[in-house]
């Protein structure tokens, strides 16, 4: 997968995976990640699908509607990349916390949802439901910081809700940060997302 890895200056912080939305590259969230956690690794991912040029973690069948076989293949094609990156840049597997937006917070929730102790946290800014009726792996008080709008025209509140008690009935430690906008990622929603790692990760 095309990528992107910045080693971190601090060895103990978790590695960041960084999961872009729709239309944007590996290196759209570096800018987050160096605010979230400024001696972190970074590992940023783009998309091997191309919806009409952009590219995407997944193939969509219309707004909102997934094609889950595809997610399914690109979840387990993300996993192995990750496996494949630990040992081409030397850093502990074990310690990988994603950031997504949009699109690619759903195929980090994916990763989630999809395989155990994949990640030792997330946090998905304006994530979707990535798939339903399936059996969770066990996230015992595994940190998860999700942000959402309450006007969001894609993610409604009703989902990031659904997903929300997803998530925490697989035992997860699940945050939400609300907003009073949109489908954009705002500074606030930002800075949010940055004091709930410090508390989660910090030495």
């Amino acid at each position: 997968m095309k990528h992107v890895f910045m080693q971190g200056s601090h060895a103990a912080a978790p590695v960041l995976l960084l999961l872009h939305g729709t239309g944007g590259s590996e290196r759209d969230l570096i800018g987050l990640a160096q605010l979230v956690s400024p001696g972190s690794s970074i590992l940023g991912v783009r998309g091997n699908v191309l919806e009409n040029g952009m590219p995407r973690f997944f193939r969509r069948l219309a707004e909102g509607v997934f094609d889950l076989e595809d997610l399914k293949l690109r979840t387990a094609e993300l996993n192995d990349f990750l496996d494949t990156a630990a040992e081409q840049y030397g850093f502990d597997r074990g310690r990988v916390v994603a950031i997504g937006y949009s699109n690619g917070a759903n195929i980090a929730a994916s990763l989630l949802f999809h395989y155990e102790a994949s990640l030792i946290g997330a946090i998905l800014h304006h994530p979707m439901v990535p798939i339903r009726d399936l059996q969770l792996p066990a996230m015992t008080n595994l940190p998860i910081f999700i942000g959402a709008g309450d006007n969001d025209p894609i993610c409604s509140p009703q989902e990031t809700s659904e997903l929300e008690q997803l998530l925490g009935g697989a035992g997860a430690a699940v945050t939400v940060h609300w907003e009073q906008r949109g489908h954009q990622l705002t500074q606030s929603e930002a800075m949010a997302a940055k004091a709930w790692f410090e508390l989660n990760f910090a030495d």
